[in-house]
């Protein structure tokens, strides 16, 4: 686990954090679209994640939800720092988008570092700095870019955190994503089939440009 650690996270803390977090973190291990944290539980600990990448999304009061944004290697969740900071509940859900390795920091070890270590501080705020950069892209998508283009946005961005161009996922689970009907998915993705985007086969999507 600590060259996991080294590897992800060596060129961004000193030895002696490194070595604190390797000493303190609670190492897990999640299946793919295992839930990681639910809409409103209570946050006692940070994510670092290690290996794969996670989904981050949004449910309404009917449990409808939207994905936000996705976390890979490397990353941490900024919504989870907040809900530390602020002792609130979760407001997001995060699902294992792929099988994940993840280190599970104690919140208190947040603030204490923030003081201790200025890489720490310099990583909590620049987590937040992307994470609200892609909470802006999250709104842009919805608010400016068709329902095609949300999609196949969408089908790119799944690739891309899967490091695989073909991705499995039903007409329905991507139906959810994106909070519309699957009726609606099933009908833009033979469009973008026609226009060479994409290939569809059963449960199986490939993108042809990434």
């Amino acid at each position: 686990m600590i060259k996991e650690l080294r590897l992800n996270y060596g060129y961004l803390f000193e030895e002696e954090l490194i070595n604190e977090i390797h000493s303190i973190g609670i190492y897990k291990e999640f299946k793919s679209q295992t839930t990681i944290i639910n809409t409103n539980s209570s946050i006692i600990s940070i994510p670092l994640l290690l290996e794969g990448a996670i989904k981050i999304l949004r449910e309404d009061v009917n449990g409808d939800e939207l994905v936000l944004y996705y976390l890979e290697k490397g990353d941490t969740c900024a919504v989870t720092l907040s809900c530390c900071v602020g002792q609130t509940k979760s407001k997001i859900r995060a699902v294992a988008e792929t099988d994940i390795k993840l280190l599970m920091i104690p919140k208190e070890k947040m603030s204490e570092w923030l003081s201790k270590y200025k890489t720490w501080q310099e990583f909590i705020l620049q987590s937040y700095h992307n994470r609200l950069q892609e909470f802006v892209e999250a709104v842009d998508t919805i608010a400016f870019l068709n329902m095609d283009q949300r999609l196949f946005k969408y089908l790119r961005d799944k690739a891309l955190v899967n490091h695989n161009d073909s991705i499995n996922v039903t007409h329905q689970e991507i139906a959810n994503d994106l909070h519309t009907s699957r009726v609606v998915v099933s009908r833009l993705l033979k469009s973008l089939e026609r226009q060479g985007k994409i290939k569809l086969q059963r449960n199986l999507v490939k993108i042809l440009e990434i």
